[in-house]
């Protein structure tokens, strides 16, 4: 895989839910650190992607927001 974006995480599916049209994937990347993303249903089948498959978080942003209580 060659892409422009330098934030690639590797890592394995732990959860895939579904809604009505797209889907939260869960990535386990390490050490108990989790991303989310949300992708469509489409996506997730053209990917073919199920709990316990390899996948990549790929993170291309300009910003990152952080909020806090």
């Amino acid at each position: 895989m060659k892409i422009s974006a330098r934030n690639i995480l590797n890592g394995k599916v732990t959860e895939i839910v579904k809604g009505a049209t797209t889907s939260h994937v869960r990535i386990d990347i390490g050490s108990g650190v989790i991303v989310t993303a949300s992708i469509t249903n489409d996506a997730v089948a053209d990917l073919a992607l199920e709990k316990g498959k390899q996948a990549y978080a790929v993170i291309k942003a300009s910003d990152v927001m952080v909020g806090i209580d």
